[in-house]
């Protein structure tokens, strides 16, 4: 049995770093996004079943996708992390029982409020301004390393170029 779990552990991580190549590099996906956050998330349930067959190259371990070479590259001052994916209802009562985990004592989840959205896969990007002007916008890459794509954000006319900021004020972050 165990010999058949590491097989599946091996078949999924080459399927999802395939699936991985053609959506970052080749932006050419050949599955879904719903497909592959199965292939995902069955992975990372295997994976946390059987914690001596994780490895540090697996795709569970990573977050994005490595910068390209064409671009200049960014390290974040704070790390881009991804989002989890729940897909059912069991998915978010462990969800809300990881987080009643933190909670300082004397506080339920109960005394919360939540905003749930629907998780749209699209680019993530780290916008910087400093006083209040865009100096520089990256992709979140690996989380660690990113793309500075700043040309490319001036085009997109939802992103603003400048933001007020009142004086004696720091910029946003």
């Amino acid at each position: 049995m165990s010999r058949d779990i590491e097989k599946r552990i091996t078949q999924l991580r080459a399927e999802i770093n395939y699936h991985l190549y053609r959506y970052h590099t080749l932006d050419d996906p050949v599955i879904s996004d719903y497909e592959y956050d199965r292939l995902f998330a069955e992975l990372k349930r295997l994976e946390e079943e059987n914690p001596h067959l994780i490895t540090p190259d697996s795709p569970t371990q990573r977050v994005g996708a490595e910068p390209l070479p064409e671009f200049e590259k960014v390290i974040h001052p704070v790390p881009m992390t991804s989002l989890n994916n729940a897909f059912d209802d069991d998915d978010m009562r462990a969800w809300l029982k990881r987080i009643e985990r933190l909670l300082p004592e004397g506080v339920t989840v109960g005394d919360l409020e939540f905003v749930v959205e629907p998780k749209i896969d699209g680019l993530a990007v780290a916008l910087t301004y400093e006083n209040g002007l865009l100096v520089r916008g990256a992709t979140r890459g690996n989380g660690l390393v990113g793309e500075d794509v700043t040309a490319n954000l001036r085009t997109v006319r939802s992103i603003p170029l400048r933001i007020p900021v009142a004086a004696g004020d720091d910029a946003p972050p």
